[in-house]
């Protein structure tokens, strides 16, 4: 496959990718509320209440933020960092309330039906493809092409 398609792909990716984003972040800050997170955040028992709460006002900003950056092409590098840590982030989160046998409701767009495990599983190892396909595609490109 020539790099013009890898190319394409990894827009495409990318736009469907940040607009995910800035879709559960924009649920968590403007549907259910960022109170509403933090108890979700709480309930994973990772961080103290402060903590939770300061989280649960930062993260949903920063998801968006990041998926702008990520569907209009702007601070690309930076913007996939702020991806990979926040999809590790709620990987070690979610693998860990697994391991603990929470039942809890993920918090992740923003709802309250309770956590699918192995679904999530499947999301994260989907999100962590993406992001590597796309690292491989951008980093492949001249260094002077990528911004």
């Amino acid at each position: 496959m020539e790099m013009r398609k890898h190319e394409e792909i990894a827009l495409r990716l990318s736009v469907v990718m940040g607009a995910w984003f800035v879709y559960a972040g924009g649920l968590k800050i403007f549907s259910s509320g960022l109170n509403q997170f933090a108890v979700d955040i709480g309930n994973y028992k990772l961080v103290s209440d402060s903590m939770a709460v300061a989280a649960a006002y930062i993260v949903p900003w920063v998801e968006v933020v990041a998926g702008l950056c990520f569907m209009l092409g702007i601070l690309r590098k930076g913007a996939w960092l702020a991806m990979l840590g926040l999809v590790a982030a709620f990987s070690v989160a979610v693998g860990s309330a697994w391991s603990r046998g929470l039942d809890i409701s993920c918090g992740c767009l923003g709802g309250t039906e309770k956590i699918s495990y192995w679904a999530k599983a499947g999301e994260f190892l989907m999100y962590y493809a993406v992001l590597a396909y796309l690292v491989w595609v951008w980093w492949r490109k001249a260094p002077e092409a990528d911004a």
